[in-house]
Order: structure tokens, then C-alpha cells, then sequence
């Protein structure tokens, strides 16, 4: 079985199977008509299980055959202009041949002695996105899974420059539609369970900085220590950027860290027409950024920003066999002595390649196309009387419901917009995503693919209000 590994000798033999795969999604590619093909759980899971992993094919070919059949046919398909649902971007060309590249060579992110080059390639573009966002000269950071693992180490570090004599003293203030991770992350650093503090936004979705203030004024007045303000740049279900520079004002008066979730928003340190959106975030203490969200990178690419690079010592730990303590004394760059992961892909090299080819100007203009989509749609979907559209979009996300004209019940209506994304998905003519606001069900477009058109979003809403009409008339059916 030495013939599968790769190496000098088996060059040819990888060229032709790689070219062989790419070639099969190429294809796919090209003729694929619709995000999804409304496959079903209880219809797929059968032919996944009847293969059997002891009994290998050993024809590249036919697994490939078995892939399309187990995969590729039935996978939802993010490059679709219907593709509407989830913060799933596009990628851009330039970043999968980084992916090719960065598995074949297969270096791994922890020691210089292991990555050499990849260690200072992710260090320049860490070094380029400080300098984007502003964070000042003494900034650094290291490259993450994603924004969930990036969230979780902003609030390490700020839990222990918080330096408590008690973790139940510890508090952290979010906003009431900051991500999950806020509140998974306190609880992996075994914080209390009250220790997130949810503040109310307003009508536009963003943080109240009055709420907050009370709120920081009651934690100093109970002998509480306020740990962490989390400001979000493009909250997850609205797109929502919270007052950046009010909540620096207020993180300083109470000597309080600065994270700013920027995973969804971070297109905007590209934007050509929008950067003045995230005014402010130069002031935070970290920052988190997706590039696999708004810089249309592949999953996973993500990292955390610091204002300043001594923090990043709480993540540090030394091994002999690895990082000895001497290595720093030798200025050799170990990225290990900066992350929560020992072995890390090199998943900079995708971002590196896009910058390259494309440059940031390319990356800014696509994301402001969706950001300017998303203002058609906000207007389609305003002038449009059978929906009402929660809140004018900041990035590329909209959110609302079908509302019928006949039906007054809330509930009601809750089951109709339930039943229509549930059917559009089966169909696999459109994916939308859903969310809730106020306890009432709500559908939302999450635009990334500057591809959509203001076309594509109106069929959409026509296929969904169709789907509501039939679920409402089957329901009077039923009822009478």
C-alpha cells in the first residue's frame, strides 16, 4: 500500500487522481441547477450505510462513482445564487488552489520547525489585518478554526488580565443577539451561569449603550468585576453593528476588556464604499474576524486580533519535545506559543493566495455588492404587502415573515413561514434560513454570493409565500 502515499515516486499518481477529483466537481459545478436536490435524511442514510469501510473499492474511479452518489449529487451547493440561508460565502478561486496546496505539503502551524515559511506567511497577513483594523504597533494574533474558537480565546485572555480573586465575581456584557459563542465560551472558562449578562438592543438591533452603562454601574456598585464587554460587528441573524465607539468609550471608564465579534462584519475592513461602519474597532482589545464568511474564503479560515501581543502569554505553554522555553531566547517563531491548538492547518495560505491574486480592493468590492443587494432586497421586501421585513440591513442580511391577508392568528402564521422554508428546502429550488424575533418565527435571506440577483430574491419570496398559501389553505381544509 506504499503506492498511496505521497512522495517522489508517487507524483504522476497524484496528479492524475487530483485532476481526476477536480475535474468530477468542476462538472458538478457547471450543471448544477439548484442549491439542493431536496434529498431526505431517511433517503440517503441508507446508501451511506450499506457501504462497507472494511471491504475498500482500490479504484480511485469507482470511489469517486460512490462519492457522487453518497455526496456530490446531494450536496447543498453555497456557490448557487439561491443559496440564501446560512453565513456560507462563495469561495474564490485563488483560495482553493491555496487548499490543494496546503494539504499536499501538509504543514502543520505549531513550530517553525515543521512550517518554516507558513509560519511567517500567517504572521504577515495577522500583521496586515491588525494594520486594517487599527489595532496600533504592538498588535498580533494567531490564525483559529473559526469564530466560535476565536471568541473562546479573546475571553481567556480577558479573564485573566481580569485578574479576580473569584470567577464568580466575573462578568461579561453582550448584547441579546451577540452570538452563542459568548455564552458557550463563559461556560467553558467555568464561568457561572450568570455571569453573561444579556443587554437589550433596540429596535435597529443594536446594543444599548444606556442599558449597558447601567448595567456596568451595577456590577461595580455589587463588588462584581465587569471581565469582558462583547460589541458585535454584524450579528449573526440581522447583520446588526453595535455603537463601537460608545462602547470603547464606556470599556475605558470601567476598565473593562474589549472583544469585538467580528466575524461577520470583518468584510468590511476590505470595503471600498462601507469601512466607516465599524468606526471604533481599532479601540477593542481583540477582535475576532471569519475570512471564510465575508472575504469568501473556505471553511476554515478565521483568526484573533490583540491590541497587544503580551496577552496572548495566557494561551502560552512550553513542551520539551516542542517549544522549550530556550526557543524564545533564540527568537525562534513557535506559533504554539499563541494558540489554543497544537496542530493547525496551514489555512492562512488560502487568504495569502487571494490577496495575490486578487488583492483587497477585489475582496471589498464583492462584499460591498452584497451589501448593496441587500438594500434591494430590503425595499423589495418593504413594498411587497405580504411580508414584513424586521430591520433595514447594515451588512447583506434580511430578515421577515409571510403575513397573510386572512389570518390574524400569530401561531398561525408562525406554522405557516415554518412550513414554507421546510418546503422550499425539500423542493431544492431555494434555501432560506429561519430565526426568531419577539417568539414569532421569522425567515431570513443571508446574502454572500454577488451572483444573486434582485430577480432570484423575488422568486424566492414568491415560491415561499405559495408554499405559506398552500399550508394555510390545506389548514382550512382541515379545520372545516
Amino acid at each position: 500500500m506504499r503506492s498511496h502515499l505521497l512522495n517522489d515516486t508517487t507524483a504522476e499518481t497524484y496528479r492524475r487522481s487530483v485532476t481526476e477529483g477536480i475535474e468530477r466537481v468542476a462538472a458538478k459545478l457547471a450543471t448544477t441547477s439548484r442549491p439542493f436536490t431536496g434529498v431526505t435524511v431517511d433517503a440517503l442514510s441508507p446508501r451511506i450505510d450499506e457501504i462497507d469501510l472494511d471491504k475498500p473499492l482500490l479504484d480511485t474511479t469507482a470511489v469517486l462513482d460512490e462519492l457522487e452518489d453518497v455526496y456530490l449529487r446531494d450536496a447543498i451547493y453555497f456557490h448557487h445564487p439561491r443559496y440564501l440561508a446560512h453565513l456560507n460565502c462563495p469561495v474564490v478561486i485563488p483560495a482553493v488552489l491555496g487548499e490543494a496546496i496546503l494539504s499536499a505539503v501538509n504543514s502543520s502551524l505549531d513550530t517553525w520547525d515543521q512550517s518554516a515559511g507558513g509560519t511567517l506567511i500567517e504572521r504577515k497577513l495577522i500583521d496586515w489585518t491588525t494594520a486594517r483594523i487599527g489595532l496600533g504597533p504592538v498588535a498580533d494574533g494567531v490564525f483559529t478554526s473559526g469564530g466560535t474558537q476565536s471568541n473562546l480565546q479573546a475571553l481567556l485572555l480577558a479573564r485573566e488580565e481580569a485578574k479576580a480573586d473569584s470567577s464568580a465575581k466575573l462578568r461579561v456584557f453582550a448584547s441579546e443577539v451577540s452570538h452563542f459563542s459568548v455564552k458557550k465560551s463563559a461556560k467553558l472558562l467555568g464561568l457561572d451561569a450568570d455571569s453573561v449578562v444579556s443587554i437589550p438592543v433596540g429596535a435597529d438591533k443594536r446594543m444599548q449603550t444606556v442599558a449597558l452603562a447601567r448595567e456596568l454601574e451595577r456590577c461595580k456598585q455589587d463588588g462584581l468585576v465587569p471581565m469582558a464587554v462583547v460589541a458585535t460587528a454584524g450579528t449573526t441573524d440581522f447583520g446588526s453593528i453595535d455603537p463601537l465607539p460608545e462602547i470603547a468609550e464606556l470599556c475605558e471608564q470601567y476598565g473593562t476588556w474589549m472583544h469585538v465579534d467580528a466575524a461577520y462584519g470583518c468584510g468590511l475592513l476590505a470595503s471600498l464604499k462601507y469601512r466607516d461602519r465599524i468606526d471604533g474597532i481599532e479601540r477593542a482589545d481583540s477582535v475576532t474576524v471569519d475570512y471564510h464568511k465575508s472575504f469568501f474564503q473556505p471553511v476554515s479560515s478565521s483568526a484573533v486580533l490583540v491590541k497587544d501581543a503580551a496577552t496572548l502569554r495566557h494561551a502560552t505553554y512550553h513542551a520539551e519535545y516542542l517549544n522549550p522555553r530556550r526557543m524564545v531566547q533564540e527568537r525562534i517563531p513557535n506559533q504554539v506559543d499563541k494558540s489554543l491548538q497544537t496542530t493547525r492547518r496551514f489555512d492562512a495560505l488560502k487568504l495569502w493566495m487571494t490577496l495575490r491574486v486578487m488583492g483587497a480592493d477585489g475582496i471589498g468590492e464583492l462584499f460591498d455588492e452584497v451589501c448593496d443587494l441587500a438594500v434591494e432586497g430590503w425595499k423589495l421586501l418593504a413594498a411587497d404587502p405580504r411580508f414584513d421585513v424586521v430591520v433595514e440591513p447594515t451588512l447583506s442580511t434580511l430578515v421577515f415573515r409571510y403575513i397573510p391577508a386572512a389570518v390574524t392568528d400569530p401561531a398561525e402564521i408562525d406554522r405557516a413561514n415554518l412550513y414554507a422554508r421546510k418546503a422550499l428546502f425539500a423542493s431544492g429550488d431555494a434555501v432560506v434560513a429561519g430565526t426568531k424575533v419577539g417568539g414569532r418565527h421569522y425567515l431570513k435571506f443571508t446574502l454572500l454570493n454577488p451572483e444573486t440577483t434582485v430577480e432570484d430574491m423575488s422568486v424566492v419570496l414568491d415560491l415561499i409565500a405559495g408554499h405559506a398559501e398552500q399550508y394555510l389553505g390545506e389548514s382550512l381544509d382541515r379545520a372545516s
